[in-house]
């Protein structure tokens, strides 16, 4: 075991040999295309787990790499995948999934802007689009396929997704995606892939259970894990606002909302009807706000995305299908109008904000929370589990954002 320590002597990495640390991406070995699209796509130097995980993953080795929201986990598995496949054979190589369509479409950009320079193709393999156009993408052949289980399992088994020369699969957010929505259908694809495929797992909570269950599929695995109580919140600050009843919440976040829009904003509520409900009310106020759940038809999902993404919304309500990995640089504020239903996604949810390694791109970030009567023992719980302090919300917060 190594470990690494901060100056406190705080523990940071525990991996499970001696994992070489690698601190430039000169220093890898890679492909000078590759290396051209990680400069353009403004990396500078490669973040703690990128310096940790991206070797192992070259080198064939199956990896176990837990890091934050936001530290480069995208990137890191992003050019182990670039690295690994040959672009001059026009065979998919490498499938990456996702437990969200807008996670998936977000790696395989990733995938396409690090790879612009090494003519790379990826496909978004996801459910809500045209089985004819994946039908089509993927007969005229990929190197790479980032996708949710659903749809992938689907092309496998109409055989346009081949998969005879798949080298790597990656499992981006494993804790969900190894948890009971998706377990049948990883190991339905599991099935069909070549016995000597490498696998990768990312996420930024690994419950004990979903480590105990990668020993069914993964072959003596490098661990790069950050202790949980090491997955720090640092550079988000936390607040509460104390609403003693449900009712309440609506006039706070009226009364909060010209904050909001000094930046971007993200509100989460537990359910889709909260989303679509809280959603009208703010309209009916006559407050601009975009909504995203699950129950969207795929096209409108794609295309609210695209509006925030862009910055033409800047105030979206949405429900859990948001909080993992989705990047979206210029948020800074995170409203938990609801408090999760679980702890890990906490953590997922107001890691929205404030995300590692490109220039100019550090934008300090503030999570508040809505906290009632009977949700004070969650956000107690909350804040023991992540080793955290959260106070409540000063009257100036607008200056803080």
């Amino acid at each position: 075991m190594s470990k690494l320590r901060t100056d406190d002597g705080q523990l940071l990495f525990e991996t499970s040999e001696d994992v070489k640390v690698v601190t430039s991406f000169d220093q890898m070995g890679l492909k000078e295309d590759l290396l051209r699209g990680i400069y353009a796509y403004n990396f500078e130097k490669p973040s703690a787990i990128q310096q940790r995980a991206i070797m192992p993953i070259i080198k064939g080795r199956d990896v176990i790499a837990q890091a934050q929201s936001g530290t480069g986990k995208t990137a890191t598995f992003s050019i182990g995948v670039l690295q690994t496949i040959d672009t001059s054979r026009r065979q998919t190589q490498a499938l990456i999934l996702s437990p969200t369509r807008e996670l998936a479409q977000q790696i395989q950009s990733v995938v396409l802007a690090l790879g612009d320079h090494m003519n790379v193709l990826c496909h978004a393999c996801i459910g809500g689009t045209s089985v004819g156009e994946d039908i089509r993408k993927l007969d005229h052949g990929v190197h790479v396929v980032s996708g949710t289980p659903g749809r992938v399992f689907d092309m496998i088994r109409r055989r346009n997704l081949q998969t005879r020369e798949i080298k790597m699969l990656v499992l981006d957010e494993a804790d969900e995606m190894l948890s009971k929505g998706f377990k049948d259908q990883i190991y339905d694809v599991y099935r069909f892939l070549p016995p000597s495929t490498q696998v990768v797992i990312l996420s930024a909570t690994l419950p004990h259970d979903v480590l105990d269950m990668t020993s069914k599929f993964m072959n003596e695995p490098i661990r790069v894990l950050v202790k949980r109580d090491e997955i720090t919140l640092e550079g988000i600050k936390q607040f509460f606002v104390a609403v003693e009843k449900e009712e309440w919440k609506f006039d706070t976040l009226c009364d909060l909302y010209d904050t909001l829009i000094i930046t971007q904003a993200v509100i989460f509520c537990n359910t889709k009807r909260k989303v679509d409900w809280l959603t009208e009310k703010m309209r009916e106020a006559n407050f601009t706000v975009a909504s995203m759940h699950g129950e969207m038809p795929q096209k409108e999902r794609d295309a609210i995305m695209q509006e925030f993404r862009q910055g033409a919304s800047r105030v979206l309500i949405t429900t859990d299908v948001w909080a993992r990995g989705i990047d979206v640089q210029q948020v800074s504020l995170v409203i938990n109008y609801d408090l999760p239903l679980n702890r890990e996604n906490y953590i997922h949810r107001i890691g929205r904000s404030g995300r590692f390694g490109r220039k100019g791109v550090e934008p300090l970030s503030t999570a508040i929370n809505f906290v009632k009567n009977d949700d004070v023992s969650i956000l107690r719980d909350i804040e023991q589990y992540y080793s955290t302090q959260i106070d409540e919300m000063p009257m100036n917060v607008a200056d803080m954002i």
